[in-house]
Formats: C-alpha cells, structure tokens, sequence
C-alpha cells in the first residue's frame, strides 16, 4: 500500500493574512510541482491568485521555480514581495 505524498506548506506576510494560517499540510499527487501546491490554495483562497506574479516558493530552504516537482515530506514556503526603503 502506497502512502499519499505530504507536504508542509508555510505562509508568510500578506499570503498568510489571505489563507488564515501561516502553516498548514496537505496531500499532493505523486507528480505534483510547486504550482499545484499554489493551485490548492487558490482553491481556498482565491484573492492569492492576484498575487502569484510577485510570490516567490522555496522547497526546503531554496528558491525554486513554480514547476519545480515534489516529494513527499518536502516543506514549501511562500514568499510575498519585500517592499524596502
């Protein structure tokens, strides 16, 4: 019996606001990328939409592209653009 892939996704700054928690897990498919991660939370969420031309995601502490696949157990941040001054 095979297990579902999980990941641990992690919301910062105004992603979080619009989510409602700044960490949640879910199940993916065995061939999900970044993207469908992304995807999910548009799903519960969809003023994020709006926002994924400005997001960054790192997998597991680096900077990867939206179609960067995953594996099980691999933690997704999401990163809203850094204003500065």
């Amino acid at each position: 019996m095979s297990s579902v892939p999980r990941v641990r996704v992690l919301a910062f700054a105004r992603i979080a606001e619009l989510l409602g928690a700044r960490e949640t897990s879910l199940e993916v498919r065995a061939d999900a990328r970044v993207r469908d991660v992304w995807a999910m939370l548009v799903a519960r969420s969809p003023a994020l939409a709006a926002i994924m031309p400005s997001t960054r995601a790192a997998r597991n502490g680096r900077i990867v592209d939206f179609g960067e696949p995953l594996n099980d157990g691999d933690e997704i941040a999401f990163l809203p653009p850094v204003g500065g001054g």
